[in-house]
């Protein structure tokens, strides 16, 4: 398989939190995340042809990764297993406030992910690479591979995708957006969220972050404003996306599936609108379980879902 979409970054084992069972017993689901993983499985499940590039430890959770990546279709040969460095670890807890999160990342194998890792053939062979901010945040070395892969895939011609995906834990603000704004200059899709944009630009209108993001160079901007939907930009202007009804019950991963299902949308050739309206609605029905990516929909439920089955 040649794969369409490359994405790049840190996979964690997650163990997300459930309600309590009839014996006032807290429960935790094991599940799979980390967010460019999450975004290369909703790409998957959207019908694109996906590989994922990292490394995990030779240990059980790396292996689990390994199995899962396959059973979901994903290329897997520019995966790497490391001996001496683990595969990372997230817990998930809910409250009033919302999903919680506690990570188990440092001197994870993918924090040592590095620019010769980087598998130049497979994003020369690309449609599009997709990269975030936490696959540069978990280490200078990341940063400088990630770099990396947007140079090797710009000097094909192929189109690069950005999440910002900013976590204050992991490196300070400022230099988090000089790192990102240097991405986002190279890319041609950019998919911050409202949180990380206000932190980052120092904006708070939708429309002006939108348009901060368009100057930098992408083509194409879709502000993720969670329950509140999206904002679509692009040089014809801005259309605003309704969020999708559901049910919520964990917003875990909500983004990182609606990146991956747009991009998968626009490699299908969806219009940007009709892309984005597909990514909200996989968004909104991935928040209806728990867990990163097991309550994922996959095409045939999304499509039913917005009226698009004939």
């Amino acid at each position: 398989m040649t794969a369409e979409l490359v994405c790049i970054g840190e996979p964690m084992l997650e163990f997300n939190q459930r309600p309590p069972n009839a014996d006032s017993q807290i429960l935790y689901l094991e599940g799979f995340g980390g967010d460019t993983s999450n975004a290369a499985i909703a790409a998957a499940r959207a019908g694109a042809q996906v590989a994922y590039a990292t490394a995990v430890g030779r240990d059980s959770a790396g292996d689990r990764f390994l199995d899962f990546w396959r059973a979901e279709g994903i290329d897997v040969s520019a995966v790497l297993q490391r001996d001496s460095q683990p595969t990372g670890v997230y817990v998930v807890t809910h409250g009033k406030s919302g999903h919680e999160f506690l990570y188990y990342r440092a001197g994870s194998a993918a924090s040592f992910y590095s620019p010769v890792d980087v598998p130049t053939e497979m994003i020369t062979g690309a449609k599009m690479l997709f990269a975030s901010g936490i696959s540069q945040g978990i280490s200078n070395s990341a940063a400088d591979a990630v770099f990396r892969a947007i140079a090797v895939a710009r000097g094909h011609n192929v189109k690069v995708a950005y999440d910002t995906n900013y976590r204050p834990r992991l490196w300070h603000k400022a230099r988090a957006a000089a790192v990102m704004h240097a991405a986002c200059a190279e890319a041609d899709i950019v998919l911050p969220s409202l949180e990380d944009a206000v932190m980052l630009t120092g904006l708070a209108a939708p429309a002006a972050i939108v348009d901060f993001y368009l100057r930098l160079g992408p083509s194409i901007v879709v502000l993720k404003l969670g329950a509140q939907g999206a904002l679509l930009g692009t040089a014809a202007g801005h259309i605003p996306i309704p969020p999708f009804p559901c049910n919520p019950v964990d917003g875990t991963g909500a983004g990182d599936t609606f990146c991956g299902s747009f991009l998968a949308r626009l490699l299908a050739e969806d219009t940007p609108l009709q892309a984005a309206e597909y990514a909200a609605a996989a968004a909104a029905l991935k928040t209806e379980g728990y867990g990163a990516v097991a309550p994922m929909p996959k095409a045939a439920r999304v499509l039913a879902a917005l009226g698009r089955l004939s």
